[in-house]
């Protein structure tokens, strides 16, 4: 059997499906995060290279290059822009899209799925910082948005296989961020943990309320996804 390829931004987002893995092996892929494991008896890889579209892409033609997959996950975090799905909610796509509407992908939903939100996620280059923002996305249709699922899924359909988009909820369509989380990026891309720190360390009274908050629904989110993806058939 041809695993499961499984793309995140980040090794954290692979949390709760680890917990639910057997096997786990490390890969030594040139990413900054590589396993293949066993998950409710089929084999599936984790890779995680960073946020964004570029690093999302890089992700799957190194797996792809490396072992073939059977099928396409995006998966990790995303906010929400329908008011109605709640923080730590597993989110299934039913399509991808960019912002502008010129590209849109079918996103499978898998079989046997527990009760979960679902619609159409808007994947974009950036954080979405504000309020505003997230509404104008919403005027779309859109129910949701993160930034690299349409790589992944773009990726899916130019080798031929199945693309699906299941993520966790980490914030609401009506909460923005008071720290900006664009300008903390490091030169390849990659959220600087380091300037995180300290951008929160100069502003502690704004900022280490809302970086609570993030790592709460953070951990209500993977505990979630890793739930919900054993329980699915892919």
């Amino acid at each position: 059997m041809k695993p499961l390829l499984l793309v995140a931004a980040e090794a954290r987002e692979f949390g709760g499906v680890r917990r639910r893995c057997r096997r786990e092996a490390r890969l030594g892929w040139p990413l900054r995060f590589a396993r293949s494991a066993e998950l409710a008896g089929r084999p599936v890889l984790m890779v995680a290279n960073g946020a964004g579209p570029a690093l999302a892409g890089e992700a799957c033609e190194v797996a792809w290059n490396k072992q073939k997959a059977e099928a396409f996950l995006s998966t990790g975090f995303c906010g929400a822009l329908d008011p109605a799905i709640g923080a730590g909610e597993v989110f299934v796509a039913s399509r991808v899209e960019s912002p502008d509407g010129s590209l849109s992908l079918e996103a499978r939903t898998p079989d046997g799925a527990p009760p979960h939100a679902s619609g159409r996620l808007i994947s974009v280059d950036h954080v979405v910082q504000t309020v505003e923002e997230k509404r104008r996305l919403r005027q779309s249709g859109a129910s949701a948005v993160e930034m690299e699922a349409l790589a992944v899924g773009l990726r899916a359909r130019q080798w031929g296989v199945p693309f699906y988009c299941v993520r966790g909820v980490t914030d609401l369509a009506c909460e923005g961020f008071n720290l900006d989380f664009n300008t903390l990026r490091a030169e390849d891309g990659r959220l600087s943990t380091a300037r995180v720190l300290w951008a929160a360390a100069c502003r502690p009274i704004p900022l280490a309320p809302e970086l609570y908050r993030l790592y709460h629904r953070s951990d209500l989110a993977v505990r979630a996804l890793g739930d919900f993806l054993a329980d699915c058939r892919f």
